[in-house]
């Protein structure tokens, strides 16, 4: 849900005159932040009927299918060479397999309103791995106030001075764990993969597919296959791979190419608005005042980490 960086990182749009798109970009931009902001909620309703691992698989089987659908009509082919496609393997992991498996795991015990508001937190986490993993990035006041600001709201989505209390501490780490996974292999990603020629849905194709292998593997090893199959969490989770992770990730990779990754990944701000309202109507989930006052701190401080100096 959080891939808009990993997008710049991949590969540099292709040069040459853009063809406009059917839809204005603000709504497609729209689309995208609903989409991402209910898929919180499809996560918990897809647990409530699978295990995590089979929400997890489900999610990537169906995203996948959408993107090769994709890449058939447009007649691209998947990357070449052993090393693409060993680092391709790791960036599924971290990128895709691995996150999508936290949040699922996460929601078992924890809110899909708290999910997605830890979801918010990575470009904190990007903002602080950057410092360190990136030479390129340079600290400036404000994006180090903005990693201070945003951690405080951290703290006040969780309550610190009651002690956590009323959270699970497994998953709310695991959800916290999933939104440092992104940044992570974003790094990894703009350090192994960046500038290698191929397209964004070629390389994006490839990765799904390959996370898709990772969990075919590991879910049998971990859960039992269902002796039924509830309609409604099915659903969801066939909503959840078709078009918050399929569908969106067209969406998002148009509107980096034609707006740039800058306006892109403000993206990130609306999901855990969106992810609370849709858990609070929809779900019932209950929401201490603490939890919407905090996110707003969170999505300050993670502006702030993107403000680039002015040259």
């Amino acid at each position: 849900m959080s891939t808009v960086t990993s997008a710049r990182a991949l590969s540099p749009a292709p040069a040459g005159p853009r063809r406009r798109a059917a839809l204005d970009w603000r709504v497609r931009f729209g689309v995208l932040a609903l989409i991402w902001g209910f898929s919180f909620l499809l996560i918990k309703v897809g647990t409530e009927g699978y295990a995590p691992f089979q929400v997890t698989f489900g999610r990537l089987l169906f995203g996948t299918a959408v993107l090769a659908a994709a890449m058939t009509v447009k007649r691209e082919r998947l990357p070449r060479g052993v090393r693409t496609w060993g680092h391709l393997t790791v960036a599924a992991l971290l990128l895709n397999a691995l996150p999508f498996s936290l949040f699922a795991y996460a929601e078992l015990t924890v809110p899909s309103t708290l999910a997605g508001i830890c979801n918010a937190t990575s470009p904190l986490w990007g903002m602080a791995l950057s410092l360190v993993a990136l030479s390129e990035d340079r600290p400036t006041r404000s994006r180090v106030a903005g990693l201070g600001i945003g951690f405080i709201g951290v703290l006040t989505v969780l309550g610190v001075w009651q002690g956590f209390h009323g959270l699970d501490a497994t998953g709310t780490a695991m959800a916290l764990l999933a939104s440092l996974s992104y940044p992570v292999g974003w790094i990894y990603v703009r350090r192994t993969l960046a500038g290698t020629g191929h397209s964004h849905l070629s390389m994006t194709g490839a990765q799904l597919l390959l996370a898709t292998a990772q969990l075919a593997v590991v879910t049998p090893l971990f859960t039992t296959l269902p002796s039924h199959f509830p309609v409604v969490p099915l659903l969801a989770v066939v909503t959840l791979g078709a078009l918050g992770t399929g569908l969106a990730m067209l969406i998002q990779y148009g509107i980096v190419a034609e707006v740039g990754p800058t306006t892109a990944q403000m993206v990130t701000y609306f999901i855990p608005v969106i992810a609370t309202a849709a858990g609070v109507a929809i779900l019932g989930e209950s929401l201490s005042w603490s939890t919407p006052v905090g996110a707003v701190v969170v999505l300050a401080g993670a502006a702030l980490t993107q403000a680039r100096p002015r040259p």
